[in-house]
């Protein structure tokens, strides 16, 4: 379950630079964002949705 924490805060990281990179201009920056959103989220999303939302040790 360690995997989809990893997936939502690498998620989480992509949006704080997509903003960053928007307040800066940064075109290659905001490509690789949004590239890593659209992955990194995908596999958070579907993660979720197959094992569920971690709830803690068993």
């Amino acid at each position: 379950m360690g995997t989809v924490i990893i997936f939502a805060l690498v998620t989480l990281l992509a949006i704080y630079g997509l903003f960053r990179t928007l307040r800066e201009k940064n075109v290659l920056g905001l490509l690789f964002s949004l590239a890593t959103i659209a992955v990194f989220g995908w596999f958070t999303y579907k993660t979720i949705v197959h094992h569920g939302i971690p709830t803690g040790m068993h």
